[in-house]
């Protein structure tokens, strides 16, 4: 028994050094790879294996999934199949933690409200008054789902007013440019490629919306790996200081990704405004995004905004 006892208090001895070594990494690190609507970082840390060469000391491995709804991907990580979201909207951060799942912000991404907007169908010169009654295909629980009640809102109208059939981006655009659908929220190249088929955007997110894209963990992989966490967000800093040095080569990666034109790349890179610290601007963005989604019926209850904030997004 005794010789059990001090096998067992070895063996558990060397477990903690071997995990001390490793900075307490994980087996494997699941992560959204999200490319809409124009995510370079993302991107880049993709198509030069980054994340996989900054985890291969601690033998590591990066899977990548993609899943390009907000809403979805905190259903995901509330599951315990997804650990992080290079990118994520914000308030689909907010109606996650409002609906008791949490997810919390650990890196900044864009700020890309020019990308994101409402696009009527083909032939049709709507404005968002003449939404009323008709039928509208998107994203449920993102910030295009925010910029809809937003728009209808500023109106006069509300969710009520219209008839919202929820898709991903990609099924919207086709329902739209199809005819299927009176108007789609699309965003970036999705709403590239409705033009060139003979959309109209009807409005976009500036000055509706706060939109804000950022990094996020889940709450549990956050603290039972905050080694991993640091460890990806300096990748992530590292893959938008490689974007700043090469900006025609990253840019050039992107139209490859999206499947558009050079110059509708760089028109979207321009607009998405990157960064990676979040600042006092942001928190109060949040605070402000969580006050519309509440009064809206889209947040199911408050949360105290600062809370969701890990000191990695701060510094």
């Amino acid at each position: 028994m005794k010789l059990k006892t001090l096998a067992f208090v070895l063996g558990a001895a060397v477990s903690g050094l071997v995990q001390a070594a490793t900075g307490g990494m994980p087996d494997t690190v699941n992560i959204v790879y999200v490319k809409a609507p124009f995510n370079l970082q993302n991107m880049v840390m993709k198509d030069q294996q980054m994340l996989e060469k900054a985890f291969k000391p601690y033998g590591t491995e990066v899977k990548w999934h993609t899943i390009t709804s907000g809403a979805k991907q905190g259903q995901a990580m509330a599951a315990g199949a997804i650990d992080i979201s290079a990118v994520m909207n914000t308030a689909s951060l907010l109606m996650a933690n409002g609906a008791g799942n949490p997810v919390l912000i650990a890196n900044g991404v864009s700020h890309p409200a020019d990308t994101f907007a409402i696009v009527g169908a083909k032939g049709e010169h709507y404005t968002v008054k003449d939404l009323k009654g008709k039928k509208i295909a998107g994203p449920r629980g993102t910030v295009l789902h925010q910029l809809l009640i937003a728009a209808l809102v500023k109106e006069g109208m509300s969710a009520g007013d219209v008839t919202f059939v929820p898709m991903d981006i990609p099924a919207a655009m086709t329902a739209v440019v199809a005819g299927h659908a009176d108007a789609a929220l699309l965003a970036a190249s999705a709403v590239i490629k409705a033009q060139e088929a003979g959309c109209e955007v009807i409005t976009t997110a500036k000055g509706l919306v706060n939109v804000n894209l950022v990094m996020t963990a889940r709450e549990g992989f956050a603290k039972a790996y905050p080694n991993a966490l640091n460890l990806v967000v300096k990748t992530q800093r590292k893959a938008l200081q490689w974007i700043n040095g090469h900006w025609d080569e990253a840019v050039a990666l992107g139209a490859r990704e999206h499947g558009i034109s050079l110059d509708d790349a760089k028109k979207l890179a321009q607009w998405s405004n990157y960064y990676d610290t979040l600042t006092n601007d942001d928190i109060k963005g949040l605070v402000d995004d969580q006050f519309f989604l509440v009064e809206n019926g889209m947040m199911a209850k408050k949360v105290n905004v600062r809370t969701l904030v890990l000191p990695t997004a701060l510094h």
